[in-house]
């Protein structure tokens, strides 16, 4: 699988605009700001593959980046309290709309923010993955910005808030570093 030949494809704002699903979809999901954008920039190689922001809650759409086998999909990220209710109310939508169709959806990317506990919105979303049997995986964000003690004290307490959900894996990733980036390069390979 050759990552760097990623390129995006489109984004689309409502769900009855969505392609009919004729290839794998990797599917990127977690909240406003875990870095979503920056992790998919990062497994591709690219800089501005994806759009990042400093601003939280600037993914208003569903994103496809076409791969060879596949397609990445960036969902758009959920929480961000300063967005209008409206806004909100179409993300859900969105969101609810894109896994309501028939989609071919070997893995779900949940991204979590390694620095805090997870949160109820990152725990309907796993919930929502093991109940509809899809599977997916747990990538870890932002391990670069604590130390080797804080980093083992959050290893424990993170080992036990994901403990009650059957993903495959679980990555500590930084798209800062690079860490991780491989063995989840290896995961989405295997799933085209």
């Amino acid at each position: 699988m050759n990552f760097n030949q990623a390129q995006f494809l489109a984004a689309y704002g409502t769900a009855k605009q969505l392609p009919k699903s004729e290839k794998p979809e990797i599917v990127f999901s977690g909240r406003s700001n875990v870095g979503k954008s920056s992790l998919i920039n990062k497994l591709c190689n690219r800089k501005a593959l994806a759009r990042v922001s400093v601003k939280p809650g600037k993914t208003a759409t569903i994103n496809f980046y076409g791969l060879s086998g596949g397609y990445l999909v960036d969902l758009p990220g959920y929480g961000y309290a300063k967005t209008s209710h409206a806004e909100k109310k179409r993300w859900a939508e969105l969101v609810e709309g894109y896994f309501a169709q028939e989609r071919n959806i070997p893995l779900v990317v949940q991204l979590v923010d390694f620095r805090h506990p997870i949160t109820e919105l990152d725990r309907q979303m796993m919930t929502f993955c093991t109940e509809n049997e899809i599977p997916f995986l747990i990538a870890a964000t932002k391990c670069d910005k604590l130390n080797k003690t804080e980093r083992a004290k959050r290893s424990t307490e993170f080992a036990g808030e994901v403990a009650a959900y059957p993903f495959t894996a679980c990555l500590q990733v930084s798209s800062q570093t690079g860490e991780g980036i491989e063995l989840l390069r290896s995961a989405v390979g295997t799933n085209f």
